[in-house]
């Protein structure tokens, strides 16, 4: 057990300093714990909350490996770090959650892919493609067929690195990279699952959320939680999580997104070692958060109890189309006048199109009506541009 870091010069080294970072470090400042942040932007949102905050590359090795060897446990708040940095760390007795081992396979779809094949976890059938022509030369040679989703191996994040193609005239979005190339699932529902683990096996999995996406954008706009399915389609999806976690050695958080067809079946989409978009609901709606849950994972705790003790309906506060500039929330205290309604403003100065600049949360004893409210949120607080 790690209780060591509580109220010590101890050193918890956190790689990222966006809004998930910033939600970590309310839980260690709860806690009291010392943290030092490493972010590339000076005006990122973890800056003020945490002990120490460092300005530099998350991808340059000789920077994160200077950070890590200053710390006692090093974890990410973004999968998009230098890995052999984190591998070097972890041969030198620094404690590094995830496992740079298992980080490595995450960073790669391609990787992820072959590791559920190996372990025979459900996902779409896939085939990997160096370029661009390359897909198009096997599409026109029937090797593969509409639909079919296109994803990046490498640096997909909040949306970018991911192409849906139903026909010929969504070729101008195919990108030029080495890629690998999906099954479009038949889809009934996505859904998600965070898992969470510590150093002696301990594991405990959310509640399945279900989510709905922005046109066009890939982006999260509605999450309902906990989400109602059926009892052996959850304890399955569960279960796929649970062994994921432990397979890949992790402690701390796993989100695994999956999609459910038509014909209820199961297919994992993709996975994230930490925090994850598909989790902010927790602060509010279970006993213990993801970011609280992650803390406890990463220091080898005892996990908290994930019982729901409202049920929820989140959105995201992304910026308007056609503004770009200092920040202004439209209808913010409208918003915040209404029961159940809690905001979370990241503290991104400079708004821009789709650009995630906060949440909010809605709680009530009715998830039906906790859509409702999350849904009028959505149409009322407009993220604009002085």
């Amino acid at each position: 057990m790690n209780s060591s870091f509580f109220s010590t010069q101890k050193k918890l080294g956190i790689l990222g300093g966006g809004q998930l970072g910033k939600m970590l470090l309310q839980c260690t400042r709860t806690w009291d714990i010392y943290t030092k942040v490493l972010d590339p932007d000076k005006e990122a949102p973890s800056r003020l909350a945490c002990n120490e905050f460092q300005v530099g590359s998350l991808q340059d090795f000789e920077t994160v490996y200077q950070f890590g060897k200053d710390c006692d446990i090093v974890t990410i708040e973004i999968e998009h770090v230098n890995v052999e940095a984190l591998k070097k760390l972890k041969e030198e007795g620094i404690l590094v959650h995830p496992d740079p081992h298992a980080l490595e396979i995450i960073n790669d779809k391609g990787l992820q892919k072959m590791f559920f094949k190996a372990n025979d976890l459900p996902t779409s059938d896939f085939t990997f493609f160096e370029n661009k022509n390359d897909v198009l030369v096997s599409l026109e040679q029937g090797d593969i067929t509409y639909p079919f989703v296109q994803k990046s191996r490498k640096d997909g994040y909040d949306g970018r690195g991911v192409c849906i193609v139903n026909s010929e005239k969504d070729h101008a979005g195919l990108m030029d990279t080495s890629c690998l190339v999906e099954d479009k699932v038949d889809l009934k529902m996505e859904i998600a699952i965070i898992a969470s683990r510590n150093e002696q096996g301990q594991i405990i999995c959310f509640d399945a959320v279900a989510m709905d996406f922005v046109e066009g954008a890939n982006m999260l706009d509605l999450l309902l939680y906990p989400v109602e399915i059926d009892s052996l389609l959850l304890a399955k999806a569960k279960q796929i999580a649970s062994t994921l976690i432990t397979k890949l050695n992790i402690c701390g958080l796993l989100a695994v997104e999956f999609f459910i067809d038509k014909n209820d079946h199961l297919f994992i989409n993709e996975i994230a070692p930490r925090p994850h978009n598909s989790g902010h609901q927790t602060i509010e709606s279970s006993e213990t958060s993801q970011y609280e849950q992650h803390i406890r994972g990463i220091l080898n705790l005892p996990l908290g109890s994930v019982k729901v003790k409202k049920p929820s309906a989140m959105v995201n506060l992304l910026g308007a189309e056609g503004y770009t500039g200092n920040v202004y929330y439209e209808n913010i205290e409208e918003c915040m006048s209404h029961a159940g309604v809690h905001v979370h403003i990241y503290g991104k100065k400079q708004t821009k199109p789709f650009r995630k600049m906060g949440h909010v949360t809605v709680t009530h004893s009715s998830l039906d009506e906790a859509k409702k409210i999350a849904q009028w949120v959505k149409q009322t607080l407009i993220v604009k541009s002085l």
